[in-house]
């Protein structure tokens, strides 16, 4: 039945309208699958959605009543459906969406005998391993960095308990510092804020990142769906180890832009973070330059993330850096 049905597949997606899914569903729209997006109905974008030929259907991970009855028919599920911040004046939504969110969507796919689950998991989850660079089967770090990794990680626990008990048929993705054209988050916020010169300062310039092509990682998500035989598997996405002192100098060459004159110390990025974030909680506005403890942290600890096995087993050819920090600029000057 599998190869029977390759050619067109109904494929349920979630955070389709996101930063990642978007470049999923550009890609998809290029195959023969038959896409349905779950969307909130107060999503900004849900009308764009509507007018791209997908067929667009009103819910919420949340919710899990909705998405069982969207989910009712199709045969893979991609779930890319997250808070992805690192700052929140109410906290609780992150274990609303990254953990019951994703039990949700987990729980729905075996009641509805789905074929294959892609879950979007993010590198960040494993915190610092002792393996370094780590891999797929790495044990990973007792301490995450921030509430949205922590989040995530108990929302993977939660699939693969589903796995291993009930026979969830799942493959998760592991992503690894995302950049590419129309980026909103930390990543696109950081490069924006150098370009733009609206950052004051830089910090962690030993600290070691591995980056990623959108496109790559979307492109990686729709191979290892396709893909046989590859349930149970875990896929890091990510190639370029590079330390910020040397991504802020990529930057600043691909810009023409020079980069602040002061580099803050480490102790002294922390100490702004948490006297930063401590005002946020009060005023409940986000920390000024993206400076809330948890994007400190991450950024300070960084990730050495091997992805060689998805280069190896789903084909995946890393775009360069430089190219997507191209891309990413030549966007902001648009």
């Amino acid at each position: 039945m599998w190869l029977n049905k390759l050619q067109s597949m109904k494929i349920f997606i979630t955070g389709a309208t996101g930063f990642i899914g978007k470049q999923v569903l550009e890609q998809l729209k290029k195959t023969k699958h038959e896409l349905f997006c779950l969307v909130r109905k107060t999503n900004p974008s849900i009308e764009i959605l509507r007018s791209s030929g997908v067929n667009v259907i009103e819910g919420d991970v949340r919710d899990k009543s909705s998405v069982l009855k969207a989910m009712k028919g199709c045969d893979w599920v991609i779930n890319l459906a997250n808070i992805y911040t690192f700052w929140e004046p109410d906290k609780s939504v992150y274990k609303t969406t990254n953990v019951d969110g994703t039990r949700n969507v987990m729980e729905c796919a075996l009641e509805t005998r789905i074929l294959k689950v892609v879950h979007i998991s993010s590198v960040v989850t494993y915190g610092k391993p002792a393996e370094n660079p780590f891999k797929e089967d790495s044990t990973p770090g007792s301490e995450k960095y921030s509430v949205y990794a922590q989040t995530k990680f108990e929302g993977d626990q939660i699939a693969w308990d589903l796995y291993k008990n009930k026979g969830l048929p799942l493959v998760v993705i592991y992503p690894g510092a995302v950049l590419g054209a129309g980026d909103p988050k930390s990543s696109g916020a950081y490069v924006s804020g150098l370009v733009r010169k609206t950052l004051p300062a830089t910090v962690f310039k030993k600290s070691i990142l591995t980056w990623v092509h959108v496109k790559d990682v979307a492109e990686g998500i729709i191979k290892a769906a396709e893909k046989p035989d590859n349930i149970g598997e875990r896929y890091i996405i990510a190639k370029h180890q590079i330390s910020l002192k040397e991504f802020n100098k990529m930057i600043s060459e691909v810009s023409g832009v020079s980069l602040p004159f002061i580099s803050m110390p480490d102790f002294m990025a922390m100490t702004s973070a948490y006297m930063l974030t401590g005002i946020s909680n009060l005023i409940k506005k986000p920390p000024i330059w993206g400076m809330s403890v948890d994007q400190m942290k991450t950024m300070k600890e960084g990730f050495r993330a091997d992805g060689s096995k998805a280069e190896k087993e789903l084909g995946i050819t890393y775009t360069s850096i430089k190219t997507a920090l191209e891309e990413q600029i030549a966007a902001l000057r648009n």
